[in-house]
């Protein structure tokens, strides 16, 4: 998430009758906020059913007893049963938004519902088939596969992608949701989109109203091409070098009897923070 704006927007606004939501709810980055929590929980919970440690699953037994025997491969091993951890989301995450109107009748709900699913959604498009060869000195006549999870680290680079991509959508919802340009309304909207209705604030300048520090004195790392390099973290603004003097002790060695002798080492160090 820091990687997508350099500060963490606060405050508070409305959204329905009476329902208290942060500043900048509807924003892409609380599109790609969404997504991942119910992504991460998707994972977490399968997991811990392959793992053994829940009494309500296991491993996804639907599978069992299949495969291509011509082909020389049959299902086995403990494949992750994502249908558990994907309905454990959908209620977990997904009834307290049901819950405002009885209905996904707001655009804003039907937006965060929209992408609470797309997170889950790319948990099980990247599921992949890991098999085991078994035969005479590993001829591998015969082959046991099984479906198991991407890593997080995939599926959150995947969500990155999505939230680099994101579709803007009205905020009024008739019948379905439908994207805010109206040239565009006519390309459908994919289950794996992350949505939003609200352009982001600009993270870059500080906004005490809606609890935005900006990045004016962000140390930056001026070599780096990430979000932590000077060039992104600054927003083009440039920034400041300035030198830092460290003194530490260093060389230590234990002299007898019995006490350790050090020598002061200082370093110098540049720091650059962002003007």
């Amino acid at each position: 998430v820091k990687s997508l704006s350099p500060a963490q927007p606060g405050g508070q606004s409305e959204l329905g009758s009476n329902v208290a939501m942060p500043c900048c709810v509807g924003t892409k980055e609380t599109a790609f906020i969404s997504a991942v929590t119910a992504a991460g929980l998707v994972h977490s919970v399968t997991r811990s059913c392959s793992a053994g440690n829940m009494t309500e699953c296991s491993c996804d037994v639907t599978l069992r007893h299949g495969g291509s025997a011509s082909e020389g491969w049959h299902w086995g091993g403990c494949s992750d049963d994502i249908h558990y951890g994907m309905a454990f989301s959908r209620k977990f995450l997904d009834a307290p938004f049901k819950n405002i109107t009885g209905k996904s009748g707001s655009g804003l709900v039907a937006m965060n519902l929209h992408n609470n699913e797309a997170g889950r959604q790319a948990v099980a498009k990247l599921m992949s088939v890991d098999c085991r060869c078994h035969g005479v000195s590993g001829s591998c006549a015969v082959k046991t596969c099984w479906k198991t999870m991407s890593s997080f680290e995939k599926i959150g680079r995947f969500l990155k992608d999505k939230y680099e991509n994101s579709i803007q959508v009205s905020d009024r919802l008739k019948k379905k949701l439908r994207r805010k340009e109206k040239s565009q309304r006519k390309i459908p909207i994919g289950k794996e989109d992350l949505l939003y209705v609200n352009k982001s604030p600009n993270y870059c300048v500080e906004d005490q109203k809606l609890g935005i520090p900006g990045t004016q004195g962000r140390e930056c790392n001026r070599t780096s091409q990430g979000p932590d390099g000077c060039n992104l973290l600054c927003c083009g603004r440039g920034y400041n070098t300035h030198v830092v003097r460290h003194v530490e002790r260093c060389e230590c060695k234990f002299v007898w009897c019995c006490y350790v002798r050090c020598r002061r080492c200082e370093t110098m160090t540049d720091v650059h923070t962002c003007k």
